[in-house]
């Protein structure tokens, strides 16, 4: 399984570069950190036409995170038992039987 992870500090910003990416990429899954953008407008739509399907945990304006994958994401969990994480900084999922653990961790 090949998974590569993307500080995209905005996916709304940078979506057509996210998608671009992947095209050229034959990746199983991408992690995103810092995606900025709320869950009610993460752009579920133009991932799908490319082929792509998301889980994610967003936040406007900070923080969010995403995986994306070929396949949709299986057992998606936001933030982690114990910890509380109202930044939107931990998602996992199963992406082909791998459990994928994407962790926004800042500098500093």
């Amino acid at each position: 399984m090949k998974i590569a992870t993307w500080n995209v500090n905005s996916l709304r910003a940078r979506l057509a570069h996210v998608l671009a990416w992947l095209e050229a990429n034959p990746v199983d899954a991408l992690c995103l950190q810092e995606t900025k953008v709320v869950d009610e407008l993460f752009p579920i739509e133009e991932l799908a036409e490319a082929g792509w399907r998301a889980a994610h945990s967003g936040q406007k304006s900070y923080n969010g995170v995403a995986i994306l994958a070929r396949a949709e994401p299986a057992d998606a969990a936001a933030g982690a038992p114990g910890f509380d994480d109202p930044e939107r900084r931990v998602l996992a999922a199963t992406v082909g039987g791998t459990r994928v653990l994407n962790l926004y961790v800042v500098n500093g």
